[in-house]
């Protein structure tokens, strides 16, 4: 196998323009560690389409394989925690940006990084899910640990029919909540309701004058935005009420006040996937493979071809996608 290549989207810099195209990478050159790893599927994020278009700063070593997620079957192992046929999925861990990712037929990676696929999950399930549902996932996670129960009042989800808002909504639906989803996209109402949002919220328009407290309004909330609605989400979260974030597409900087915070008692909870526990990462996997299991995978998600993925990104970058994208690898099924 050492001798034989992989059909990769390889991402390359001539110092002055970041691309990606197609190339056949030898399979000894693709990616590091333990695990040999046939891809079935990965999945595309909007951070991939950055990464692959060079339309954000992502990448940080050239040239590197694109794809921050990756679901497959290892074919070779130096671990004993893996053998031949185990069916693995990989998220984070700088994979697609300092490292080969799942852009590629074979990719090798670290045997630490390799989570087991819960029984009864699908690859496709897998990468339908991916960072986004794994975000989604501790988002909950850390607001349900910092208190948050359905009886509570409604949770916002702002960048709702995103890949990570839709999951969340979805998610959270499936747990009791009533969920309340922030759009500024009038079309993705009835998708919304069908995810199980009990109310659709539209995207607040920026005020001429801004309280620092207005009427409180969410238990909780999941915000995949950042920016002026982040700054929204503070000043209406009711007391003792918490914020997970993760977005920035609104925007990385945050205006505010502290008395959200100092009278209503707020918590903002900020939530990175890249790099955390890996008993956690275990952990989430098994609920979304059980009580945080979106029971509308099919209706969020939609499957390429390998060969499609450039119009993906374009998709990505002009705000024409809706729910999740995965990316059909090797032919699997």
């Amino acid at each position: 196998m050492s001798n034989q290549t992989s059909l990769a989207y390889r991402i390359t810099s001539d110092g002055h323009r970041v691309r990606g195209d197609w190339a056949n990478v030898p399979i000894a050159d693709v990616g590091a560690g333990e695990l040999l790893i046939r891809t079935s599927y990965s999945s595309v994020n909007y951070k991939d389409a950055l990464a692959a278009t060079g339309a954000g700063n992502v990448v940080r070593t050239f040239p590197l394989i694109g794809g921050i997620d990756v679901a497959g079957e290892v074919v070779q192992s130096t671990d004993s925690r893996f053998h031949e046929g185990d069916r693995i999925v990989v998220t984070g861990f700088a994979l697609g940006e300092e490292h080969d990712g799942g852009y590629s037929q074979w990719v090798r990676v670290p045997a630490d990084w390799a989570v087991p696929l819960p029984d009864g999950m699908t690859a496709w399930e897998s990468m339908a899910l991916g960072t986004a549902g794994i975000t989604a996932a501790l988002a909950i996670h850390r607001l349900e640990h910092n208190g948050l129960r359905p009886d509570q009042g409604p949770v916002a989800v702002t960048g709702a029919s995103g890949g990570t808002g839709s999951l969340a909504v979805s998610m959270l639906a499936g747990r009791g909540y009533d969920v309340a989803a922030v759009t500024g996209k009038e079309h993705a109402h009835d998708y919304l309701r069908r995810l199980g949002a009990a109310q659709v919220v539209e995207r607040p328009t920026a005020p001429e004058r801004v309280r620092p407290l207005e009427s409180a309004r969410w238990a909780g909330a999941v915000d995949a935005v950042g920016g002026d609605l982040l700054t929204w989400l503070i000043r209406t979260t009711q007391r003792h009420g918490s914020i997970a974030t993760f977005g920035n597409v609104g925007g990385h900087e945050l205006s505010t006040s502290v008395l959200p915070f100092i009278l209503r008692g707020i918590s903002l909870l900020g939530v990175n996937t890249g790099s955390f526990s890996h008993q956690l990462r275990r952990q989430l996997w098994q609920r979304m493979n059980d009580d945080l299991r979106p029971r509308h995978l099919d209706e969020i998600t939609r499957t390429i071809d390998f060969h499609q993925l450039p119009k993906a990104f374009d998709e990505f970058l002009t705000g024409r996608v809706r729910g999740r994208v995965v990316v059909r690898v090797n032919g699997a099924s």
